[in-house]
Order: structure tokens, then C-alpha cells, then sequence
């Protein structure tokens, strides 16, 4: 490991603890502008926890970065099962964890009372229905069905999706053996991008642009690396502050283009052996091991958590909301952040972190229909 995979896996978990704690906050806390006279603290918490949008930009940037590239170092073989083994990663990474987390949502929504059995059907367009529910399995939310469950966060997963499909058809464009293949792929590349929403078409730069950082070296001083991340932070504040934090939107895409360009350069300059010797480097290890491990189950759960809690808290306590006033309330948000982290990790122990023996297992199921038997004859005597 050198020092730009554990910038990498430490930028993972952070961004997902980032998406959940601004979720908690947006659900559990009245808006900054619906206060007259917010506290300190509370303007503290409400800009901390403001950088969610960032923090999915971060997680296209690492997408593109460790996928492409994984498959760039792949890709020259030109195998046939290279793309094969190549779509078998993609589909158990997502529905290794994206299965058990829908079945969480659908079982939480019938115990709050939000799921009418009627309405799963396969073809009611509405976001608990069966339709829902395969349309959010294939990356289709927002395109032709709802988030399943209400599940917001889920809106991202659909550009995740088909930036997986998108990247080896523009690998197979430039680098494909025969004509007919690279026109055949071209073309279907183009009807794909024009069929997507124009954002996530968009936002697939990004993605491109980790992917070809990752093929960068870059050699500079600390203080030049200082610089990337000081003017990477910079921006990221100011856009926060006055650019547009919701969706990514074709409005937001050059704001986030300027602080992904010195994020990306900064990891390049960072492709340098660590210490392995150092209590300090494997402490450090250690935790962004463990956060990123679990943060693709925390981005996927914690919505549905949230609304279980919410629940919960309308139940015992007569409330599912807290006041920006209240002392306790600020230790009660941080219980439940804590709480989110810690159901994300229990299922995370239950399912993803299974991903690499059902991938095998799915790989083997290939091969074994591949292969044939070997055909034997007896020599005459």
C-alpha cells in the first residue's frame, strides 16, 4: 500500500460519515434559514455537516480512479474474460450489499406503516413497488423509476451504475482489435449517453478523470502538495458557500470540476511508498481500512435507518424531531450517528463483507459452463 490508497480508502469512509451525518442533521434538525437566531454550535454543525454534495463527487473521483484503472491494467490482454470477470465484479459489488439493504427498506416501511402490500406490484410506478425495487437493482432510479422506499441516496447509485457500463465501451472505442467492434461499441455508447439524463452523461468526466489520474505520477515538493490540497479545500468551501449543493446538476458541473482537478493531482503526487514501521501509519491504516470497508453499506442503509429511528422516536418519546436549542439534543445526534456507523458495520460483517467469496463462487459457475469436456481416443494396438 503506498500513501495515495490510504488517502483513498481514508477519503471513502469519511465522505460516507459525511452523507449520513448530513442526512441526520437535514432529518432530525429544523433548516439553518428556519431558525431567527441559530446558536453557534448549530452553525457549526450545519456547515460541517454541508458537504454532502462534495462527498459524492469524492466517491465518483475514487469509482473512477480505483475501477477504470483497475480495468485499464487490464483491459491491454484483450480477453474476452477480462470484461466478463470485469462485469462479475461490478454486479456483486453492487447487489451484494444493494439486495439485503432494498429488503431492509421494504421491511422497515411495512413496520412504520408506509408499505401497503397492494402497491408491490410489478407494474405500479411508485417507490415501493416490485418495479421500483428491479429498476433500483439495475441503476434505473431517476430514469424510469423512484428511489425504492423513498431512499434518496440512492440517486447516485445510478450514475455509478452506468459509468460501469459506459467506461469499457469507450475502452473498446479506442482500443478495440477490429473496426467492427469499435463501431459497434461507438454507436452504443452514443445511444447510451443520449438516452441517460444530460447530468449523469455529464458527470461521467469526472469519472474519467480519476480513471486517467490513476495512470499519473506526479513528482513535486510537499509544499506544491500543500498547495493542491489548500487550494482543493478552498474551493470546495467557497462552492459549499455559494454554488449549488443539491443534486449534481448541469449547473454544478464546472464548480465541481475545479476542485476535483487539484484534489486528483494532490492523490498523483502521493503514489510514494509509506512506512510500514511507523505506529502512526498503521494506526492511521488501520482506521481508513475499517471506515472504508463498511461505507458503501453506510451510504445505502443509513436513510432507511434514519426513518426507523424517527419512528421509534415518535413512538416512545412523543418526538422524531430534535431542537437546535437543547445541549442534549446535540449528545443525542451524535448517539444516533453512532448508532448508524454501528448497524452499517453489523451489516457490513452479514453481507458485503462476503462480496469477494460470491464473486468467486459466481466466477466459478461461469467457468465450469465454459469449459468442456476433453474429448479421448484410444490408440489402436
Amino acid at each position: 500500500m503506498n500513501a495515495t490508497h490510504l488517502l483513498i480508502s481514508l477519503m471513502r469512509g469519511l465522505a460516507a460519515i459525511e452523507v449520513a451525518a448530513a442526512h441526520l442533521r437535514s432529518e432530525m434538525f429544523p433548516g439553518l434559514r428556519e431558525i431567527s437566531h441559530p446558536s453557534l454550535v448549530y452553525q457549526l454543525l450545519a456547515f460541517a455537516t454541508g458537504f454532502a454534495h462534495q462527498a459524492v463527487v469524492v466517491f465518483f473521483l475514487i469509482s473512477g480512479w480505483l475501477v477504470g484503472g483497475s480495468l485499464l491494467n487490464k483491459f491491454a490482454q484483450q480477453d474476452r474474460r477480462v470484461l466478463r470477470a470485469y462485469a462479475i465484479d461490478r454486479a456483486t459489488r453492487l447487489w451484494t450489499v444493494l439486495l439485503p439493504a432494498l429488503c431492509l427498506m421494504l421491511a422497515i416501511a411495512c413496520l412504520i406503516g408506509e408499505a401497503d402490500p397492494a402497491l408491490f406490484d410489478v407494474s405500479a410506478n411508485n417507490e415501493l413497488s416490485a418495479a421500483s425495487f428491479a429498476g433500483n437493482l439495475m441503476g434505473l432510479q431517476n430514469i424510469w423509476v423512484k428511489n425504492f422506499a423513498g431512499n434518496y441516496a440512492l440517486w447516485s447509485l445510478a450514475n455509478e451504475t452506468w459509468y460501469y457500463v459506459q467506461f469499457p465501451l469507450l475502452l473498446i472505442v479506442l482500443m478495440g482489435r477490429s473496426r467492427l467492434r469499435q463501431l459497434g461499441a461507438a454507436t452504443a455508447l452514443v445511444l447510451l449517453s443520449a438516452s441517460l439524463p444530460l447530468p449523469i452523461t455529464l458527470y461521467f468526466a469526472l469519472w474519467l478523470a480519476g480513471a486517467l489520474f490513476s495512470r499519473v505520477r506526479i513528482d513535486c515538493s510537499n509544499a506544491v502538495r500543500t498547495g493542491l490540497v489548500l487550494v482543493a479545500a478552498a474551493c470546495s468551501v467557497y462552492f459549499r458557500m455559494t454554488g449549488r449543493n443539491d443534486d449534481l446538476e448541469v449547473d454544478s458541473f464546472v464548480q465541481d470540476l475545479i476542485y476535483s482537478l487539484p484534489l486528483l493531482a494532490f492523490l498523483a503526487s502521493m503514489q510514494l511508498p509509506l512506512n510500514q514501521h511507523s505506529r502512526a501509519v498503521r494506526g492511521i491504516g488501520r482506521i481508513a481500512h475499517l471506515l472504508s470497508e463498511f461505507s458503501f453499506t453506510l451510504y445505502v442503509t443509513h436513510i432507511p435507518m434514519i426513518k426507523l429511528m424517527r419512528y421509534l422516536g415518535m413512538q416512545q418519546f412523543g418526538r422524531n424531531r430534535l431542537a437546535a436549542d437543547a445541549a442534549l439534543d446535540y449528545a443525542i445526534y451524535f448517539g444516533m450517528l453512532l448508532a448508524l456507523m454501528a448497524f452499517a458495520y453489523l451489516s457490513y460483517l452479514m453481507f458485503e463483507s462476503h462480496t469477494f467469496r460470491i464473486r468467486r463462487a459466481v466466477k466459478g459457475l461461469f467457468d465450469a459452463r465454459v469449459k468442456r469436456p476433453a474429448v479421448t481416443t484410444a490408440s489402436a494396438k
